[in-house]
């Protein structure tokens, strides 16, 4: 489903990415690791869009996406969330989900006076859309509630629930259990596991290696920029090169 070919990112003289080739295959849950410094937010932000290669291909269900821009590339089906996430804070949990959906009437002013009928019918539509996919992640509690008062773990949990409001074929996780308390962080794996086993694919980044050896098939290892090994976790557990990485030979 994704295919990195050669992808190369600098910051001056620091390669963050090194000639990465990485092919991640549908409907898995793919897990990237690595010491800090390894590459890998460097590695998410470039198959989101965020930053643009400077060498090498990111080819996603058969198109060419590297440099495309996060909105375009959203548009592809492919979706992330953040390790901080970034909800807007004053307005509801409902409202923050029912703002994703692109290309809406609503969006254009003159629409709301020529086709007053079509916007309220869409309004409708994402609002039923919006509550479905909240309850599916367990905030159906918390529709009305201002985002910015939902815990960190909730805050994850509305993350995940405005990327589906567009389907999306993959999906970017960026540190899932970062500062989650465990009851809400099952949760978050159960919900994983659900999509996946819907056909939803993932590739996450996490630090939480009993996560990642639980739910990660296969396990991606970066040190340095560069992709120095791939496999299941008994492989990787035993793997030389990975222990290295890990003891700080190979970090940079």
């Amino acid at each position: 489903m994704l295919e990195l070919r050669g992808v190369v990112k600098s910051f001056g003289n620091l390669r963050a990415v090194d000639g990465v080739d990485l092919s991640i295959a549908s409907n898995r849950i793919t897990g990237v690791i690595g010491p800090n410094g390894a590459g890998k937010t460097t590695l998410f932000n470039l198959i989101a869009g965020s930053l643009t290669p400077d060498a090498g291909e990111i080819v996603f269900a058969g198109e060419r996406i590297g440099g495309l821009s996060p909105d375009r590339i959203f548009q592809h089906g492919l979706a992330r969330t953040f390790q901080i996430p970034r909800p807007f804070p004053r307005m509801t949990v409902l409202e923050n989900t029912m703002l994703v959906p692109l290309r809406q009437a609503g969006e254009r002013f003159w629409t709301n006076w020529w086709q007053p009928g079509l916007v309220a019918r869409e309004e409708k539509a994402g609002r039923e859309r919006a509550t479905e996919v909240l309850s599916f992640c367990g905030l159906g509690g918390h529709l009305d509630h201002l985002a910015g008062t939902l815990s960190g773990g909730q805050q994850k949990l509305l993350e995940l629930a405005r990327v589906l409001m567009i389907d999306p074929k993959m999906i970017l996780l960026d540190e899932p259990a970062a500062g989650v308390n465990p009851t809400l962080m099952e949760t978050l794996v159960e919900k994983i596991l659900a999509l996946h086993a819907q056909g939803v694919t993932f590739l996450l980044i996490e630090h939480n290696m009993d996560l990642v050896m639980r739910i990660c098939r296969p396990i991606v290892v970066m040190a340095a920029g560069k992709v120095i090994f791939q496999g299941d976790p008994d492989e990787i557990q035993r793997h030389p090169e990975v222990l290295d990485a890990y003891l700080g030979h190979a970090a940079a």
